[in-house]
């Protein structure tokens, strides 16, 4: 392991992070963090880089009615995609299943020095600190997004979003039923270039 500083040294985070796994949202159930835990957790979210201090994402948290809801509007919105049968179900399910989630709205905005992209990425970090942040409190947790990120119809009757908004990951929350097995890592030395001039 590399030197770190023992004046800022956080081994047990530094630990969590090398073994963080998220919880597939289909194993995850009820009773899921009240309002005050949710509270804490999107103030986690919240802390992700955000260059210029834009703010360029906010939090949609969807309880169980709205999950239901939006389920239904994923299967009449989606028979007219051409997803297929099986991938119809299953994105309903991840919502029919869901007792709480969370869009994470990217919500880009007009600037001079930060482009759209890293406003974009920004909303991408955001989620995963909410991701951790919930892991780290004991509550399963996983980022989702599939077709109903960025259709528009769905975004638009189910979420009412603005026509420039998208759903960066829809973060399922909840009591895991089931510990997943580790699976495969990158070989983080193949993906990685060392360049010293």
């Amino acid at each position: 392991m590399a030197d770190i500083s023992p004046l800022s040294a956080r081994p047990e985070v530094l630990d969590f992070l090398l073994t963080r796994r998220s919880r597939p949202a289909k194993t995850l159930r009820a009773p899921v963090p009240d309002r005050g835990t949710v509270d804490t957790l999107l103030t986690a979210a919240a802390r992700c880089p955000d260059h210029g201090k834009l703010e360029p994402w906010r939090f949609l948290v969807l309880e169980r009615a709205a999950c239901t809801r939006l389920a239904a509007l994923a299967r009449e919105i989606g028979a007219d995609r051409p997803l297929g049968p099986e991938k119809l179900e299953k994105s309903t399910r991840a919502f029919a299943d869901a007792h709480l989630v969370v869009a994470v709205v990217s919500v880009p905005k007009p600037s001079d020095k930060v482009p759209e992209t890293e406003q974009v990425l920004s909303a991408g970090a955001a989620c995963l600190s909410l991701v951790n942040a919930a892991l780290a409190c004991g509550w399963g947790a996983n980022w989702l997004t599939d077709w109903m990120a960025f259709d528009r119809a769905f975004l638009s009757r189910g979420l009412g979003l603005a026509e420039t908004e998208i759903v960066a990951g829809f973060i399922h929350l909840g009591t895991e039923t089931i510990v997943p097995p580790e699976r495969p890592r990158p070989d983080v030395a193949a993906l990685t270039e060392w360049v010293s001039a």
